[in-house]
Parts: C-alpha cells; structure tokens; sequence
C-alpha cells in the first residue's frame, strides 16, 4: 500500500478515518475490486461498513489520487491501486477473469493514434476483451471436435 497515503488525504482537507484505512487496505490486497468485492473484503474485520461508506471512500481516494478505476464490464468499475505500474486489464469473456498487461504492449498503438488521428489517450483505465489461455485452448478444442 502506498505509504504516504494519510499524508495524500491530509494535503486535500480529508481526515484519516478507519473506514478510508480500511478500504484502501482492500483494493490493495484484492489488487482489483469492484464496490461490492472491496465491501465483502472490508466486512471481514469490520461488519458495520456498508456498500454507500465504501462508494463515498472509492470516490475520496480517488480525487487524492490513491485509487483509480476502470470499467472492465458492463457493471460496476474496478479499482486498484494508483501506485501500481500503468496497466491494461485484460478480461475473459468466457470465465470471467482479469489480468493485467504492461501498459508498455500498447506503445506502439498509442503513437499510431497521436501521429494519425491527433488524439493522446490514457491507457489506465483500458480493458481488453478477449478469452484467456485456458479458456482459447477449451474452446478451440471444442471446435475441432465438432466439425
């Protein structure tokens, strides 16, 4: 975990509460996480927080630039860290599964875009949508079978 983080929420008028130590000690430890993941990580020691408490922390962490989010699906964003190295997510159709690449693949990709089309594009909250390994292998052996 960042380890300047009270010193970040102090600089922005914030106090450092239980409730915002708690969550960020979360998103950390599930490195991604959804509201109500984080919420189900912070029950396990303090049951009396609730899915709106840790909305309202998500979006003061945000705004001191401790966590940031992406919308990885078409539910709720997932949030991690900001100290972690920039980072495309990847997430599998078929199980479900997020992992991450190094944002340096896209390099590439993103000086096509500035040079061709004049536009500078923010990597971190990318997700790309694909199958993983497991999932590519099970469903191309499945087609082989079939046909």
């Amino acid at each position: 975990m960042n380890s300047d983080w009270d010193q970040r929420l102090r600089e922005h008028g914030f106090r450092i509460t239980p409730q915002r130590q708690l969550v960020l000690e979360a998103v950390d430890r599930l490195r991604h996480g959804t509201p109500e993941e984080i919420l189900f990580e912070v029950q396990r020691t303090a049951s009396g927080v609730n899915l709106s408490t840790v909305y309202r922390t998500l979006e003061v962490l945000e705004d001191v630039g401790l966590v940031t989010h992406a919308h990885i699906g078409h539910g709720a964003p997932t949030y991690h860290a900001v100290d972690e190295d920039i980072h495309i997510h990847l997430v599998c159709d078929t199980c479900g599964k997020v992992s991450s690449a190094p944002g340096s693949v896209a390099n590439d990709f993103i000086a096509q875009l500035r040079k061709h089309h004049a536009f500078v594009t923010d990597i971190s909250h990318m997700a790309m949508h694909g199958e993983c390994e497991s999932c590519f292998t099970t469903l191309s052996t499945s087609q082989v079978r079939d046909h």
